[in-house]
């Protein structure tokens, strides 16, 4: 075993607001809660639980106050919710969450595209948020999407990020995700991303937020550890995923980054065979296939029977 010196990776949980969002197929309440209070005994730092947006607008999160004041809450956990708005705010803090997480795009183009505005017109609503928010004593996360790339743009500088982030903080936010929203991410951009930010802003909150959509969801992960993040968003089954990215797959799957992180002596604090057990509920919830790869080929020390041909052979 590779050792990670038992560094404690804070492993937070996006499946049942980023991963259901997009969902054709409308998943009760029941079952979202149920799900959540099962995600809850896994040993998650952070749950994302759903979703304050208008219900025209993302359908399939329409019962964000039903499932926030049916789950039962570990003490242990920080539930997190997204808030596009001011009324999205009023709605969550009606339901005491720990936190609110807002969200804008790093680039002008993904923005216009995704939330219909200009950056400087989504951050100065949500400077509203914050204002709104901030006499709650209510933990504020500040996602900014497309960090590492936009899929109208391209590239998207790292000053241009980093600018975005200075101004968050200097409102007084408390944590900032990084956002690969499209995978377009690789692992000297993320970890010289990583590296800058933990300098410049070492008291703020960082989070890496990862697609696996060209499949180095898990390179770009360890490339962020060595330069000092230590939280990761993660989706059970690598649910998830973006307009933009048609056909791909979608957050980097909970069960594969723990997976590898604990071979390699991290410590996630997860409980893998719940989290697994969680996972195989998945197909069902969302009548599709999962992208996760440990959910269907099994831990690495998953052995197998030997043939009883090959045990006839030996024994001759």
């Amino acid at each position: 075993m590779m050792e990670g010196n038992n560094k404690k990776i804070y492993m937070q949980e996006v499946v049942t607001r980023d991963g259901f969002q997009n969902e054709k197929n409308f998943i009760s309440t029941d079952k979202k809660i149920e799900l959540i209070n099962q995600l809850s005994q896994c040993g998650y730092s952070k749950i994302e639980v759903t979703s304050f947006t208008s219900p025209k607008a993302i359908p399939a999160l329409r019962d964000a106050e039903q499932v926030m004041q049916g789950i039962i809450r570990h003490p242990d956990i920080t539930y997190t919710v997204l808030v596009p708005n001011i009324r999205g705010a009023e709605r969550a803090l009606s339901c005491d969450v720990d936190e609110v997480n807002l969200v804008m795009s790093a680039s002008e183009a993904h923005n216009l595209s995704n939330l219909r505005m200009a950056r400087e017109t989504s951050f100065y609503g949500l400077c509203q948020v914050i204002n709104e928010v901030q006499p709650s004593n209510t933990f504020i996360n500040v996602s900014l999407s497309t960090a590492f790339g936009c899929p109208m743009e391209g590239n998207v500088s790292l000053e241009t990020v980093l600018s975005w982030v200075a101004r968050f903080e200097e409102k007084g936010v408390h944590g900032i995700t990084l956002c690969d929203t499209t995978g377009m991410a690789y692992p000297t951009q993320v970890a010289e991303m990583v590296a800058a930010f933990k300098k410049r802003f070492p008291y703020l909150q960082l989070t890496v937020h990862l697609h696996n959509t060209r499949g180095m969801a898990l390179s770009n992960a360890l490339a962020a550890i060595e330069n000092g993040a230590d939280r990761f968003d993660s989706a059970l089954g690598g649910l998830g995923g973006c307009p933009y990215a048609p056909g791909a797959t979608g957050n980097v799957s909970t069960e594969d980054l723990v997976h590898m992180l604990e071979l390699m002596g991290y410590c996630t604090g997860i409980n893998q065979e719940k989290v697994l057990k969680a996972a195989a509920r998945l197909p069902a919830l969302v009548h599709h296939d999962v992208p996760s790869q440990v959910l269907k080929a099994g831990h690495r020390l998953n052995l197998h029977d030997i043939p009883d041909t090959i045990k006839e052979h030996q024994g001759n």
